[in-house]
């Protein structure tokens, strides 16, 4: 089995069963002893359950394989002799050794034989922790974890204090459980139910518990008032850390709008403007739309962030007709450049004359082209559609330039994708095709609206076709320049190299006449 894998997965989970069955029921059973009498043969049959589930876990265990430096080893050999040698395996041998044959002796009636099968309390943690990870309510499963803690540390507390009842004698005064002579004290539901109830009072100090009378009495109150400072303390501290860490989360993923209210409130704005700003937080959290998924993916690998980027944009991105005929590449690079943004209803995404930056792609929602009145609606955008690309692209020949051509308003919240005019132009330098087929469609737009002059686009192109053969020109001509310039080059190391040459002739002739003129006066001395 693979160890990562789901079927390991909901086989811990079902492992959950059988230990949380011996941790609750074989201390209530060994306590309560009228619920033990009561339905031997039920338990009997569930002890075996659980005892074969037990059993089944180890030929789990031997058949699991494991990680070793990232790569899943399955040899069997090799996971046997690793389990046998952990540290995990001497518990479950422990936790299923044949305890009950000790009812043979002591009968049925002493259940606590079986404590031994509370051992495998650790697979019960490794099953919580997988769920954890797994889980999509992390901080959820967290407190549920927390409160079942408490709820057997209530249990168990319960269950001794029925049994020291029992020792001391029931009724035997105001602090022990009252007499089964007592009407309705004798069930053993009430019996477990006063013993719990009990037990909660002691351990979360709340409320009036009986006065202790006895010695035994005194310790098993100061077990529990300690247990209830250190246990119930950190417990109850670790569910407000949960709690603490589930609003930093939410503060993560959506904006908070606590210090939005208090800036309106300190510089005096209210009325219609703060009811948008509240109404536009209100519907991020309702509607879980993230606007900072650039922040919250940061931390992951750049090739796993674009995995995770087109699970959740791509469908919506491939409803845009713009990119139905493009490659997966063109829109793997888009969706780690796009950023969810969200407008409310009645603003405007951009007005006639501004400055294009940014284009956009509608993911969900309605937007109106509207008039220059700011009423009249000429044309309604839905869901796959986009606009905005046409200032963004150099046109040859478009009137208005970089300067947006419409009015466009959100008709309610709509949800768009953003893509600025820099990362736009970085994607489509990656994929020629991809701008073409852009261009082509910005061009059919600027045609309709009679915001193409074609006369100007003409000369644009002539004048981009005359400085290309000017640059080709430019560049026929460097190339004959640094050949030229090589051969001055070459030339000069040659005359250097000549010039060198006869120096160093020169210097061993007038070294040798030195030598010469040196030897003649030895001579005629």
């Amino acid at each position: 089995l693979d160890p990562s894998g789901d079927w390991y997965y909901w086989w811990l989970s079902a492992m959950v069963l059988p230990i949380m069955y011996n941790w609750i029921v074989i201390i209530c059973r060994s306590c309560f002893a009228d619920l033990q009498e009561q339905h031997v043969v039920l338990w009997l049959s569930l002890d075996c359950l659980s005892d074969a589930l037990y059993l089944l876990d180890i030929a789990v265990h031997l058949h699991t394989g494991f990680l070793e430096e990232g790569i899943l080893v399955q040899d069997r050999a090799q996971i046997r002799r690793r389990y046998l040698r952990s540290a995990c395996f001497p518990w479950d041998v422990a936790s299923v050794l044949p305890t009950d044959l000790l009812y043979l002796h002591l009968g049925p009636a002493v259940p606590a034989v079986r404590a031994n099968r509370c051992l495998r309390a650790p697979r019960l943690f490794e099953a919580f922790d997988r769920r954890e990870t797994r889980t999509a309510h992390p901080y959820a499963f967290r407190i549920a974890k927390l409160m079942l803690y408490v709820f057997v540390t209530i249990h168990w507390n319960g269950c001794l204090y029925f049994a020291l009842s029992t020792h001391l004698g029931l009724g035997a005064d105001d602090w022990v459980y009252p007499n089964a002579s007592r009407p309705g004290f004798a069930r053993p539901l009430r019996q477990y139910l006063h013993s719990f109830y009990i037990s909660t009072l002691i351990l979360t100090t709340v409320g009036d518990t009986p006065e202790p009378q006895r010695e035994e009495e005194f310790l098993f109150m100061t077990a529990g008032f300690l247990l209830a400072v250190l246990g119930f303390a950190t417990i109850m501290g670790s569910m407000s850390s949960v709690i603490a860490n589930m609003n930093a989360a939410d503060a993560a993923f959506y904006p908070d709008h606590g210090p939005v209210q208090q800036y309106l409130q300190a510089h005096g704005v209210g009325g219609r403007l703060a009811r948008r700003v509240a109404g536009w937080h209100q519907h991020l959290r309702a509607h879980r739309k993230l606007v900072g998924e650039r922040a919250v993916l940061r931390h992951l690998p750049s090739r796993l962030r674009a995995e995770v980027a087109a699970s959740v944009h791509l469908p919506a991105l491939r409803k845009v007709s713009l990119f139905q005929s493009c490659e997966r590449g063109v829109l793997e690079a888009l969706v780690l450049k796009l950023r969810p943004q969200v407008f409310s209803p009645g603003e405007f995404v951009c007005r006639t004359g501004d400055v294009g930056r940014e284009m956009y792609f509608i993911r969900e929602g309605r937007l109106a082209v509207v008039a220059a009145d700011g009423v009249t609606q000429l044309a309604i955008l839905g869901e796959g559609l986009y606009f905005g690309e046409i200032s963004l692209i150099n046109i040859r020949g478009n009137r208005s330039g970089n300067r947006r051509t419409a009015n466009i308003q959100s008709i309610g919240y709509s949800d768009l994708f953003c893509l600025s005019k820099e990362d736009l132009t970085e994607v489509l330098a990656e994929f020629p095709s991809a701008r073409t087929l852009m261009e082509a469609k910005g061009r059919e737009i600027l045609l309709r609206m009679e915001k193409l002059d074609v006369h100007a686009e003409a000369a644009a192109a002539a004048a981009a076709e005359e400085a290309e053969h000017r640059v080709q020109a430019l560049e026929v001509a460097l190339e004959e320049l640094q050949t030229r310039v090589a051969r001055l080059l070459a030339q000069l190391e040659s005359s250097a190299f000549k010039l060198a040459l006869r120096i160093g002739r020169l210097e061993s002739r007038a070294q040798q006449r030195r030598l010469a003129r040196g030897r003649a006066p030895a001579r005629d001395q």
